[in-house]
């Protein structure tokens, strides 16, 4: 189901659509007995009548936290929608609180995703370049440096291990003769290295964009 009109625009003098609200003033009905009428017969137009209420109270809560128009418009139909799913689980006492609480844990979803996506992209790209340039990309992005730092962190077993495997190329087989660790120990090793080394570049990234 649609909630909003796309064509409609999100700026403080239009509020968006919804084609099962009639229009007509719902001022003098308060938030909660309009949650008892959408409880009593699910009909929708209470629903839609207390999101239109708040919707530019969501267009800001989008913004503070993704600081971006485009994704805060997308986000708050993403939250309607949200919203008409989750809304017969509970019993609401005070629904402004929880819808912005709704909007609130849904950003940050979107924040950490974008997060994980973002640490991801670097690590594979780093461990795929060859060695040649890992020089030049250590010295113009802050971020590859950052992923060298987490390397350090790493227990010694762990970063010999991944050093031979991802940054010198080394095989299972000679890694295992090089550090005399059995050939288990060094797939083990590695895969929990690698596991280890997204924590921490992530952790490193949002300590950065935080003092940033």
């Amino acid at each position: 189901m649609r909630i909003l009109n796309s064509k409609k625009n999100y700026c403080t003098n239009e509020i968006p659509y919804f084609p099962f609200v009639k229009h007509r003033s719902y001022s003098h009905i308060s938030d909660t007995e309009l949650l008892d009428h959408y409880y009593e017969d699910k009909n929708q137009e209470w629903m839609g009548i207390l999101l239109e209420r708040y919707t530019l109270l969501l267009l800001g809560v989008c913004m503070k936290y993704l600081k971006n128009e485009e994704e805060a418009k997308d986000c708050v139909q993403q939250i309607f929608l949200k919203v008409l799913t989750e809304v017969t689980k509970y019993k609401i006492d005070y629904f402004k609180s929880w819808l912005y609480m709704v909007a609130k844990n849904h950003c940050l979803m979107k924040l950490r995703g974008k997060q994980t996506k973002r640490t991801n992209e670097i690590f594979d790209q780093y461990i795929a370049t060859p060695e040649e340039k890992k020089t030049e990309l250590l010295e113009n992005e802050k971020t590859y440096l950052l992923l060298e730092e987490s390397i350090k962190e790493l227990n010694e077993e762990q970063k010999q291990c991944v050093i031979l495997f991802y940054l010198q190329k080394f095989s299972y087989h000679q890694i295992s003769e090089k550090t005399g660790f059995e050939l288990s120990q060094v797939k083990s090793y590695i895969q929990n290295g690698k596991r280890n080394l997204k924590i921490l570049l992530e952790k490193k990234m949002k300590q950065s964009d935080v003092s940033n």
